[in-house]
């Protein structure tokens, strides 16, 4: 009788703890509907779908070269005008010096440099007078075996160097009939416009070949959201609520990622934000 009385008890206890749980449950998920659907829209960046440039690039170094030089071997004893000046421009005409007997006239625009002789070889009261013309820069580039299928006249090039922020661009020039057997390798020439003469001849030169360069619908790498091999973004509707949506992407340059599927020109999309977004729910757009 006692031992049926203590289960009833329990039963009784029990049930009251299962009633009290899912009471409990009900008002604290009542509490937290109540407390987020208050909360406001996430602000987003938001931007629209458009064309950018993509391309593959070979990469390589090389030295720069004056595309036209001569070199005079002079004594100075001999010079009659003392006015020479290392680093001067000269005109195409122009007097570069005079001795007793001829004068030196420029066969094409270039920057005058010196060259010394070394000391203990004969002659050494000479030294080297040099004409550049640097208005384009020559570089001469070996480019392994495997691009020979890709590599051709007319292809842009980019060039950097560490003395300067800005680019410079070039042209392949030529490409050579015969692999190098020794390096495996096939000597190519890229002509560098250098208007403004800031580049000089013996400067090492980051050089980007490029290629398969296309024209294609690009967005911003941080507006992709990754899952395992898949990628989304969010797309915005005209009700300012986001659709998650699948793409495809191709090619990455310059921080934006080619969208060869699941995307329109103009189309809206979340690329600031992200971490915020989820399916379906309302945003406030800030820019």
């Amino acid at each position: 009788m006692i031992k049926s009385k203590k289960i009833q008890f329990f039963l009784i206890v029990l049930l009251i703890i299962i009633i009290s749980v899912i009471v409990g449950r009900h008002f604290v998920t009542k509490h937290f509907v109540k407390k987020f659907s208050k909360m406001p829209p996430p602000g987003v960046i938001v931007n629209a779908v458009s064309k950018s440039t993509f391309y593959e690039s070979i990469e390589t170094f090389g030295t720069a070269l004056s595309l036209k030089n001569k070199n005079y071997r002079i004594k100075k004893s001999e010079i009659l005008n003392e006015n020479i000046i290392i680093g001067k421009v000269v005109e195409k005409g122009e007097v570069i010096f005079e001795t007793s007997d001829k004068k030196i006239i420029a066969p094409f625009k270039g920057i005058l440099g010196k060259r010394e002789i070394a000391q203990g070889v004969l002659g050494t009261e000479s030294f080297i007078l040099t004409l550049d013309d640097t208005t384009s820069i020559l570089l001469n580039i070996k480019v392994p075996e495997i691009y020979l299928n890709i590599l051709k006249p007319g292809l842009s090039a980019e060039v950097k160097s560490d003395s300067f922020e800005k680019k410079f661009y070039g042209t392949i020039e030529s490409v050579s009939s015969r692999v190098d057997p020794s390096t495996r390798s096939v000597l190519s020439s890229i002509i560098v416009e250098n208007k403004d003469l800031k580049l000089i001849p013996g400067m090492l030169l980051d050089i980007k070949i490029i290629y398969d360069k296309k024209e294609q619908l690009g967005i911003p790498e941080n507006s992709l959201l990754i899952q395992g091999e898949t990628a989304f973004v969010y797309k915005v509707l005209e009700d300012n609520t986001v659709n998650k949506i699948k793409v495809k992407i191709g090619k990455r340059n310059f921080g934006k990622v080619s969208i060869i599927d699941g995307l329109s020109l103009g189309d809206k999309i979340v690329t600031e934000g992200i971490s915020k977004v989820r399916d379906k729910i309302k945003i406030k757009i800030l820019n």
